[in-house]
């Protein structure tokens, strides 16, 4: 009996640890590329590698179409999706995050004009302090209550300031700081970035000239200062958080047409800024660290969107890690570019196939990079200036909206990272997809 006693002790000693171990904490995605719009996730527990080549979701729920992602905050789930029946609108809607029931739905009249790849929505939903904050893409700016859905104020930003909208309309998600709720909104002539009271709507704000882009506003540190970060289609510029005040303003002049997407990113140091579009190649500036104008330190384009040099990237926002920059140029060709001149270091095909604005996104977890593909693939991957390491890959959602001059769908939507799941979209379902590791 003493013998069998000592032998059971152990197990009983860990069932006790296993019991009276607190749960892992879990962090929500509740704003674009996440809680800092830096498109890292910092959670623990999570998988090492797929147990098989296709990923059950936990829940699915039906949507309509839309290119915006999901975003997480608490126990919901927020996305913005476009109906045409029994008339145009848009749609900003709000899920349990368990279970992906429907907890309530906002919709208001939306006509498409003038717009190309006229499907949805792409702007991600920014949930700060109980306020959901929705952009659509004629410029419909929603600020809701993001438990119940009800209406705290509402306005048409794109009428309102008279904006001339670019071809592919309204991408860029609100960017909170404070009371504040900033959006690129490109209303002539000084009312390009304009920040709104995040109670009433009131403008508080306006700052730049010029038309706006595609790119999301950042807060980052410069120094001792905090800014918000702008990429327009006339400017890279930083701004002062509560008053919109231009610390510096740089001039951003595309040869072709507005088409920068992803967001400028920061080295480690915050020190270096990158930024990448289709037309017009890449740039590298060094940052001051106070409010003196950034230093250019290079710039390289091809001939021209085939022909490229450095990185011509699209939708997709690079990163830089170590020296080094990583992301997807022009017709899908991933790359690693020495951060101090632009030179290629390495270049991979088979992440994606070959075809124009061919897209995936990365989001950095420790040393591993979290790709998503527009195949509706997800990988886990190493980048290093050595090469591309696959470690793992598998299918987790089925792409579904067509593209002209492309045999095959594509899933360009930015996902969520949070709570250890995975959430997608495509132009009918919102995925609930568990990536923890087993216990």
């Amino acid at each position: 009996m003493t013998l069998s006693l000592t032998l059971f002790r152990p197990f009983v000693f860990a069932a006790l640890l296993v019991a009276g171990t607190p749960p892992l904490p879990a962090d929500d995605w509740p704003q674009w590329r996440g809680p800092q719009r830096d498109g890292v996730w910092r959670e623990t527990g999570i998988v090492e590698k797929f147990s098989s080549h296709q990923l059950q979701p936990v829940w699915t729920a039906p949507v309509g179409p839309g290119y915006s992602g999901p975003t997480v905050a608490g126990d919901r789930v927020y996305l913005t999706d476009r109906v045409n029946e029994p008339a145009p609108q848009e749609r900003v809607r709000c899920f349990d995050r368990s279970t992906g029931k429907p907890l309530w739905t906002h919709t208001y009249p939306c006509v498409y004009r003038d717009i190309d790849y006229a499907l949805g929505p792409r702007a991600a939903v920014t949930v700060v302090d109980g306020r959901a904050f929705a952009y659509g893409a004629m410029g419909n700016a929603h600020a809701l209550d993001a438990a119940s859905g009800e209406v705290l104020w509402a306005r048409d930003l794109a009428t309102e300031y008279g904006v001339k909208l670019n071809v592919w309309a309204v991408s860029g998600a609100p960017l909170v700081v404070g009371d504040l709720v900033i959006f690129q909104v490109g209303g002539p002539p000084d009312a390009c970035v304009v920040a709104l009271d995040v109670k009433t709507g009131r403008e508080r704000w306006r700052a730049l000239d010029g038309q706006p882009s595609y790119s999301a506003p950042r807060l980052v540190r410069l120094g001792e200062r905090e800014v918000v970060l702008v990429w327009t289609g006339f400017w890279i510029a930083a701004l002062d958080p509560a008053t919109g005040k231009v610390w510096w303003q740089e001039p951003y002049k595309p040869v072709n047409m507005i088409l920068n997407v992803g967001d400028p990113v920061l080295d480690e140091s915050g020190t270096k800024l990158f930024f990448s579009a289709f037309y017009d190649g890449a740039r590298l500036y060094e940052l001051p660290r106070d409010t003196s104008p950034p230093t250019l330190l290079w710039q390289r384009k091809g001939v021209n969107e085939r022909k490229t040099d450095a990185l011509h990237s699209i939708i997709m926002t690079p990163f830089v890690r170590g020296g080094y920059v990583y992301g997807i140029d022009s017709y899908g060709e991933m790359r690693c570019l020495k951060l101090t001149n632009g030179d290629r270091v390495w270049a991979d095909t088979t992440l994606l196939a070959n075809g124009r604005w061919a897209t995936a996104h990365f989001v950095q977890h420790g040393d591993r990079t979290w790709i998503t593909t527009e195949k509706g693939e997800i990988v886990i991957a190493k980048l290093t200036p050595a090469g591309f390491e696959r470690i793992s890959s598998a299918h987790f959602i089925t792409p579904e909206t067509p593209l002209r001059n492309r045999a095959h769908p594509i899933a360009w939507s930015h996902p969520a990272y949070a709570h250890r799941s995975l959430f997608a979209r495509n132009d009918t379902q919102l995925v609930c997809v568990s990536l923890a590791a087993s216990p």
